[in-house]
């Protein structure tokens, strides 16, 4: 027997012309008590004990692995994850989740090479699959997101461990917690991802 444990969902976002949303489920496939959400959640441990899988229906969300948006990063766009901890390398759950609102428009993003927008800087407006091949940059730690939502990535061409930004300014990832991390790629979020 499936039970419906609860939706959360937020009035900005039921005006949006597509509603986004993503199922979490307690087991593997999409078994045992699941969880609707539509919205950001920043803990889910009030709503659900473990979370093995998930389904997006619609819109795009990153999960994290600690509460209130901490910890690894992955992004989910429409799809079934019916076993995300062995596709990702997880050895826990998801504790968190953010819904990445649609954003039609233009993408500009400035990466400096040094914390406190210092050293190098180069102004983006598309993706980049290797900050060192285009901009002979070895590091990248402070960015500021003019416009438009991005994934960076911890090696070229959009591998590894990933970090979503929205608009705003990035003074350091080191006091953000990824002091050991440097990103090394960066990929808009397209409203083709919807």
């Amino acid at each position: 027997m499936e039970d419906r444990i609860d939706t959360v969902h937020d009035k900005d976002t039921a005006t949006s012309k597509k509603q986004s949303t993503i199922i979490f489920y307690e087991d593997r496939n999409f078994m045992g008590r699941h969880y609707e959400c539509m919205s950001d959640c920043a803990d889910m441990s009030s709503y659900m004990s473990r979370c093995h899988s998930c389904r997006v229906e619609s819109g795009c969300f990153m999960v994290y692995d600690r509460p209130n948006y901490m910890g690894n990063q992955y992004f989910f766009r429409r799809g079934e994850y019916g076993d995300y901890m062995s596709m990702m390398g997880w050895r826990d759950w998801i504790r968190s989740c953010r819904m990445i609102p649609m954003y039609r428009g233009s993408y500009r993003m400035r990466i400096y090479e040094r914390e406190n927008f210092g050293g190098q800087m180069y102004e983006m407006m598309d993706d980049c699959d290797s900050i060192m091949d285009r901009y002979r940059m070895s590091d990248c730690m402070s960015c500021h997101v003019m416009d438009g939502h991005w994934l960076m990535y911890e090696h070229p061409h959009y591998r590894g461990r990933m970090m979503y930004m929205r608009p705003g300014e990035y003074r350091s990832f080191r006091e953000m917690g990824y002091g050991g991390m440097r990103f090394m790629s960066m990929r808009r979020i397209m409203d083709s991802w919807y």
